[in-house]
Order: structure tokens, then sequence, then C-alpha cells
């Protein structure tokens, strides 16, 4: 599928189907985040598969709605502040916008090997930190469910272009 109709058939999955996924399309999936940019390459993000049921159970008790309870794999995308770029004018952060970064090429690999995802950023920060036994400079930013969607499509809302581009200062129209 070419780039454009990949970007418009990927959507939030929310009914994912009882059927085990394939290693190799994890990996691809993690390949994808791993050749993601970053500022200044630092790459500043750590991916960490849960997929034993016991552990998957804990992480999926992190966030309070049940859909995500059918997911068989969850990738847990984690921000490294102690090797990401800082802007020197006001220290600004990169972490958290290389991590976005990464799971959207994540996000549209899956989708390319039809698999479905869904960005979840509503979770128990601290108890995610703690079940990961993760070090203080390692911040789980992004829960990633993985799964076969039940569905084949979803509907995705978006504002019109006018909305949101401006040309030359804000509020100019584009033409």
């Amino acid at each position: 599928m070419d780039f454009s109709e990949l970007i418009n058939s990927r959507f939030s999955v929310r009914k994912y189907k009882n059927t085990p996924i394939e290693v190799g399309k994890l990996i691809k999936v993690l390949e994808a985040g791993q050749a993601a940019p970053s500022a200044v390459n630092f790459q500043p993000w750590h991916f960490i598969v849960i997929n034993e049921p016991h552990q998957l159970a804990q992480i999926q008790n992190t966030y309070q709605r049940e859909w995500i309870k059918q997911a068989p794999v969850i990738f847990v995308v984690c921000s490294d502040h102690s090797v990401s770029w800082k802007r020197n004018t006001d220290g600004k952060d990169s972490a958290d916008i290389d991590v976005a970064i990464a799971v959207d090429h994540m996000t549209l690999m899956a989708t390319e090997l039809g698999l479905g995802t869904c960005w979840v950023c509503n979770f128990d920060v601290n108890k995610v930190s703690e079940l990961l036994e993760l070090p203080k400079h390692i911040e789980p930013c992004v829960l990633l469910p993985i799964g076969y969607p039940v569905a084949e499509t979803g509907v995705k809302k978006r504002k019109s272009l006018s909305e949101i581009v401006h040309q030359n200062k804000f509020g100019n129209t584009f033409s």
C-alpha cells in the first residue's frame, strides 16, 4: 500500500482478536521504532515487550479500560532522560517528542503488517515504573497494545486544514 493509503487506514484499535502475533512481525514493528529520527540522533527510547500472561495482566491493570485486556502484547515505550537532547535556550527535553516519533513509526508499521494499535498515555505511570523496575531516568510514556484488529477500519475525525494551517503568522489563512 502506498504511504497515503497507509496513514489513512491506521486507526486506534480497541478490539483485538485472540490470535497470537508472529515474532517476526513484532520485530518489524520494533525495528520501525528503532529507525525513527530523534534529536541529535540520541535515540532516547526503550521498548519493553510485555507478552507473558501474568506481567501482561499487571500492565493492563494500570489502565482502567476493559478493552486493553484483549491485546495479546503491549509495548511499553519509555523515554531515557539521561541521554535525551535538551535545548540550550530553555532546557526543553526532546525525549517525549522523540518517543512520539518512534511510536508513530511503530503504529504505521503495525498497520502495514495487518496489526492494530492504540496509543495509551492515561495510565498509572508510577505503577508501571514499579512493575518494570525502571530506573529514575527512564519514564514510561506510552502503552502500545498491539494485536490483530477485529474491525478492518475505524472512523477518524479530522479538523479541516483551514482550522489548523496558518500562513506566515498565526491567524493568517493559508492560500
